[in-house]
């Protein structure tokens, strides 16, 4: 169930990612202006909040690539899939809060967990694909990655020109 208070609080947790900030349940409660036992009615747990704050930044990537496909995602290919995931990292629309599941080392394993269930949709590869055209999508998701860490770390981002030649070389091994 979503509340007005509940979103309040992913937000101000978000906002003190992009800023920078140490994540707690206080850290949270003093940048949304609750009391640490408000925060905790929602989320009784840090962990409880790191999973949401996964659980949301992953509804907005959903939301972001879905709306780059023609039909639900479970109903297109995988190599259209792939393309809405490369789409969207080149698309420059991602900062620190995307690397949501990094951001607590004693969380680390549970949060990439959640966070890999969540993104395997879009994706994980059949195995019955042949080997050369499954090699090709793999390494369009390596660049579709290597272009969001850049981007989310703020760390060697390429700029618009360089995204142009990257979607083309990423284009030639989408084509069948």
């Amino acid at each position: 169930m979503s509340t007005p208070s509940r979103e309040r609080i992913l937000d101000g947790a978000l906002e003190l990612i992009r800023s920078g900030g140490t994540i707690s349940l206080a850290s949270t409660a003093r940048q949304v202006g609750l009391t640490k036992p408000g925060v905790m009615y929602h989320f009784p747990t840090k962990e409880a909040l790191m999973l949401a704050l996964v659980d949301r930044v992953m509804d907005g990537w959903d939301a972001q690539m879905a709306a780059r496909l023609c039909a639900p995602p479970e109903q297109v290919p995988v190599a259209e899939r792939l393309r809405a995931y490369l789409d969207w990292c080149l698309s420059g629309e991602v900062d620190e809060t995307d690397l949501v599941m990094l951001t607590d080392q004693r969380l680390r394993a549970t949060l990439k967990e959640r966070w890999s269930a969540r993104v395997a949709p879009w994706l994980t590869l059949p195995e019955d694909l042949p080997v050369e055209r499954r090699s090709r999508l793999l390494a369009v998701r390596l660049i579709a990655d290597g272009v969001w860490f850049a981007d989310a770390a703020g760390v060697f981002a390429p700029d618009p020109a360089e995204r142009a030649r990257v979607r083309a070389v990423a284009d030639a091994l989408l084509a069948d």
